[in-house]
């Protein structure tokens, strides 16, 4: 079936249509992963979204159940250069054309994803549309721009947990030979996890690290949450812009000095905004898994995926009280930041990436040493 890709600039790309035919609305965003797309498909941070996939060929090792990062897909349809109709992978359980169809997900092939990429890098991440029923362009262009912008839309509330629930499994290797976590142990720490739109990834490598993980509602009290005596608290990842959040960085003022606490991603974000910072949106985001970032205090480089539109202006902090433990070597923004007095830390980047990479995985380990002294105190 053909397809049509429209911005709201005007521009259009015609191409196939897979997936579900129908018509699917959002932001277009564009992602430099060269694998992984089923852990992008489902990752609940991309709610609102159209994702570009800058990697020519997508779908060839199909999907399986053990990739998802959350029970369905959250991106609003897919843009590919060419989408393969067969698999080839040993752990391939259905083909991804059936599985994005089996969730309604619209998908466009066929088209110059280059070309795309370098508009949305020239002119900003925009509105768009993707149809396989609707053939005249400047009808579709004009339901681009009608739709609702991602500032000031609160998705959290959208995508978290209607109620709390608790999470045992921890992370599955994929070889007979490959140890991965924690085996046979019983848990020694209760984690509580605020999910504003959290990856499963994030919860099994809490388990391997030792963890028993309660995952509450976006919206749960701070006071509901130091009741059940967790000996940290995880601040998730999640979609759309951080300050209509006022509910989150409220919990989160009154959680700090009382837990630690971890934060990435939007987590990130609101600790910033509880701090008394400000964010700002991108021009077109952070949208990958081969972004450098400099840790300021070693100068070691890490390879990180990321996932956001949003940031926290390090200028709006007081450096009184925080300090800036990362930045991006792309652009020079803030990608973490650690409280000088109290037991916080935070990064923008996803250090729990699947399939990779795992140069961050180190800071769940620091999580746990920094519930340890804080036990000790």
């Amino acid at each position: 079936m053909q397809a049509i890709l429209a911005l709201e600039d005007g521009r259009i790309f015609s191409g196939r249509g897979h997936g579900a035919k129908g018509e699917c609305y959002g932001e277009v965003v564009f992602n430099t992963s060269l694998t992984g797309y089923q852990e992008i498909f489902t990752d609940p941070s991309y709610a609102g979204q159209i994702v570009v996939l800058t990697n020519p060929q997508i779908g060839n090792y199909g999907t399986n159940p053990e990739d998802n990062e959350a029970t369905h897909p959250y991106i609003e349809g897919l843009v590919t250069r060419e989408f393969s109709p067969v698999s080839s992978n040993w752990r391939s359980q259905q083909v991804t054309d059936e599985y994005l169809e089996k969730f309604k997900i619209p998908v466009i092939g066929d088209i110059d994803t280059r070309a795309l990429v370098r508009h949305l890098r020239n002119n900003g991440v925009m509105r768009g549309v993707i149809s396989s029923i609707e053939t005249d362009p400047e009808k579709l262009v004009a339901k681009a721009r009608s739709i609702r912008k991602m500032d000031g839309t609160d998705l959290a509330r959208v995508v978290t947990t209607k109620q709390r629930y608790h999470w045992d499994t921890g992370s599955r290797p994929f070889e007979p030979t490959e140890v991965v976590g924690v085996k046979d142990a019983p848990p020694t720490k209760h984690i509580m996890a605020y999910d504003y739109g959290i990856k499963q990834n994030i919860l099994r490598m809490l388990v391997d690290e030792g963890c028993r993980v309660t995952v509450v509602p976006a919206t749960t009290s701070a006071e509901d949450v130091l009741s059940l005596k967790p000996d940290g608290v995880f601040l998730s990842n999640g979609p759309g812009d951080p300050e209509p959040c006022t509910y989150a960085a409220d919990n989160i003022r009154r959680l700090m000095g009382k837990t630690p606490i971890f934060g990435i991603c939007l987590g990130h974000q609101l600790v910033g905004l509880a701090l008394g910072g400000r964010t700002y949106k991108l021009k077109f985001g952070h949208h990958g898994g081969n972004h450098p970032v400099k840790q300021l205090e070693t100068g070691k480089i890490e390879i990180t995926a990321h996932n956001h539109n949003f940031a926290v202006d390090p200028d709006s902090l007081k450096e009184s009280e925080i300090v800036k433990t990362h930045i991006d070597l792309n652009d020079n923004t803030l990608e973490g930041l650690r409280h000088k007095t109290v037991p916080l830390f935070t990064v923008q980047y996803h250090p729990e990436a699947a399939p990779g990479p795992h140069d961050s995985n180190y800071l769940f380990k620091d999580f746990m040493k920094m519930i340890e002294e804080w036990k000790g105190k």
